[in-house]
């Protein structure tokens, strides 16, 4: 874990965030780098909807990448990145307009390769899980 990564640069206010997590409305609540641990939150729009009035599933698909990624990508050091090469995700229930939570952790932090898995949730239920694998790069 470097403070001097992207990542960190990024949650403490030294570079923009990036434009898809901007879209998102990603707020950090609570990282830990040492255990690879992350609870983030969400703001879903109304721009985010499907004719249903639900939250589209790509959106919370990229919730849940979002959410997943970081909780690896505080442990990089800097010149790391960690793209993630398999995404699954699971729906459970509709999502409405509004905040989101969203609650990712590294399963096994491996020198290239790392499974990821998350869970988002709305008004304390579970809307959507997810597992990943992303793997560890140099820049």
């Amino acid at each position: 874990m470097d403070k001097n990564s992207f990542f960190w640069k990024f949650v403490d206010g030294r570079l923009p965030p990036p434009p898809c997590a901007k879209t998102l409305g990603i707020e950090f609540v609570e990282i830990d780098g040492e255990r690879g641990t992350v609870e983030v939150k969400f703001e879903a729009k109304p721009e985010f909807l499907n004719p249903a009035g639900n939250v589209q599933g790509g959106f919370l698909a990229a919730m849940l990448d979002d959410t997943m990624g970081p909780a690896l990508t505080a442990t990089l050091d800097a010149g790391e990145f960690a793209p993630t090469v398999n995404l699954n995700v699971q729906f459970h229930r509709p999502a409405k307009v509004g905040p989101l939570k969203g609650m990712g952790r590294v399963v096994l932090r491996g020198k290239e390769v790392c499974p990821l898995s998350g869970e988002l949730l709305q008004n304390d239920k579970v809307v959507a899980t997810a597992t990943a694998t992303a793997v560890i790069r140099k820049m």
